[in-house]
């Protein structure tokens, strides 16, 4: 595992210390990477709603029809594909 410094305010570490003694993390680091975490999961659900707002504006649906469905499998066997190749 990598190190990586960081320099903070005293009221940030402070704050930074508070939070590992109260919310049971035994370091800094196993803070830090919480925080890094949560950030993640939370840009992931942002950009989900993006998208799924995205949807939702597009216009009135329409019925999936079986040449739809096989599209998506296809693009998706693709994806998966690309990713198996790095």
């Amino acid at each position: 595992m990598d190190t990586m410094n960081i320099a903070l305010p005293e009221d940030m570490k402070q704050f930074v210390q508070e939070q590992v003694s109260l919310g049971g993390y035994s370091s800094v680091s196993e803070y830090v990477r919480d925080l890094i975490r949560t950030d993640r999961k939370e840009k992931v659900r942002m950009a989900l709603e993006t998208e799924v707002l995205k949807g939702l504006r597009s216009g009135d649906s329409t019925p999936m029809t079986d040449e739809d469905w096989a599209e998506i499998r296809r693009k998706i066997s693709e994806r998966h594909a690309d990713r198996s190749k790095s």
